[in-house]
């Protein structure tokens, strides 16, 4: 795999109509050499579009050739800390991406941390998200802690573009097993990455030997080369 320096790389402040809420949602466009796609990238429900995680992400994938578009949700933006109805984040979704598809012409991949993943599978499951050329899911939250169910797997059978699971052995919100089963039940639109001792957060023991930065270099270069198998 191709690689550029992270002096190479540019993030630029935007904002994003969204017009249902009368607002412009806040947005960072970081763009890295040798760009071969977008990843349109949504957070998590506890914390926004600059948490470490997903600014790491962002950055380690732009030096892998994917430029990243993240975003935040309304509640977010404006502070509060309940997540907005489903009906506004997936109308988020929509707009931002709509806006992606129109700015860039790089084949178009959308995604995000837990909630973020998963609003975004079901806009694509709605079939809202038609520039859509795959989908990435960080940490995809299939039931609460300690529910362990597959309930809120349903909707992905409704997705036809292809998907990437990446998952942590230690996920509370989804159960090892019941992933495997899910992704097995997609047949070959599912890919299923591990990140052996990762919890929903990615975060792992210090006994296991391994560093946060070599674990999100593990998921970037899943994420970048999963990415170029379809572009």
């Amino acid at each position: 795999m191709v690689r550029g320096t992270l002096a190479e790389t540019t993030a630029c402040a935007i904002g994003i109509p969204f017009p249902e809420r009368g607002l412009e949602l806040d947005a960072v466009w970081s763009r890295g050499p040798l760009a071969r796609a977008l990843l349109v990238l949504a957070h998590g429900a506890g914390a926004g579009m600059r948490h470490p995680f997903v600014e790491a992400a962002a950055r380690e994938l732009n030096v892998r050739g994917v430029d990243v578009l993240r975003y935040q949700f309304p509640y977010m933006q404006e502070g509060r800390r309940r997540p907005d109805p489903q009906g506004t984040l997936v109308a988020a979704v929509q707009a931002v991406i709509g806006h992606a598809s129109a700015e860039s012409s790089l084949p178009l991949f959308a995604g995000g941390k837990s909630m973020g993943g998963r609003m975004t599978a079901i806009a694509a499951s709605r079939g809202l998200l038609s520039e859509v050329t795959g989908l990435v899911f960080l940490g995809f939250p299939l039931h609460r802690q300690g529910a362990v169910s597959v309930a809120r797997a349903g909707h992905l059978e409704d997705i036809r573009q292809p998907m990437l699971f990446v998952q942590g052995t230690r996920d509370r919100l989804a159960d090892l097993t019941s992933i495997r089963s899910v992704c097995d039940g997609l047949g070959d639109r599912a890919t299923l990455h591990i990140e052996e001792g990762g919890d929903h957060s990615f975060h792992i023991l210090r006994r296991s030997g391994r560093t946060p930065d070599e674990v999100m270099a593990s998921i970037s270069d899943r994420i970048a080369s999963w990415i170029a198998e379809l572009s």
